[in-house]
């Protein structure tokens, strides 16, 4: 997946791309700053394994990185999934954290807009997330790009 685009200032500008091998250690940062903001316990071991998933070409996620003079500074997770329903696909963005220090420089609208990109081109029909009911910063942003659905999300631990 090449290089998806900048939103900003030509020198603040923030670039989205591919995930690359590279990108681990810094990605690493900002997957448990991601687990830490949502009080979720998550281990090296845990990040060792979604990492595999995103250097495996074969494995459904995918992950792109917001990056600003040289860092990550964000990253989103998505993969496609059927909807029988509609008789087709969309995508579904699993992750969406932008570090503290980058919040403001548009890097969660501009990987919302590679995902828009990246559905056009895969043909899904929607992009479908979820997010905490208190994550109010988050929810204006989303408020702006997409549409509050009806629906109630529940787990079934199994």
């Amino acid at each position: 997946m090449p290089q998806m685009g900048s939103r900003g200032g030509d020198d603040m500008a923030v670039v989205i791309r591919a995930i690359e091998p590279g990108d681990r250690a810094a990605w690493g940062a900002l997957y448990a700053g991601f687990a830490a903001f949502y009080e979720v316990e998550q281990t090296e071991e845990m990040r060792d394994r979604v990492w595999s998933w995103l250097m495996d070409p074969d494995h459904e996620v995918r992950g792109l990185v917001a990056v600003q003079e040289g860092a990550l500074v964000g990253l989103a997770h998505v993969r496609g999934f059927a909807r029988p329903l509609a008789a087709a696909t969309g995508g579904f963005m699993d992750d969406l954290f932008v570090a503290p220090e980058a919040r403001g420089l548009n890097a969660g609208a501009a990987l919302i807009q590679a995902i828009d990109d990246l559905a056009q081109a895969e043909g899904w029909s929607v992009i479908r997330w979820i997010t905490a009911d208190d994550n109010y910063r988050a929810r204006g942003l989303y408020d702006r790009l997409a549409t509050r659905t009806m629906w109630i999300t529940y787990d079934r631990e199994v």
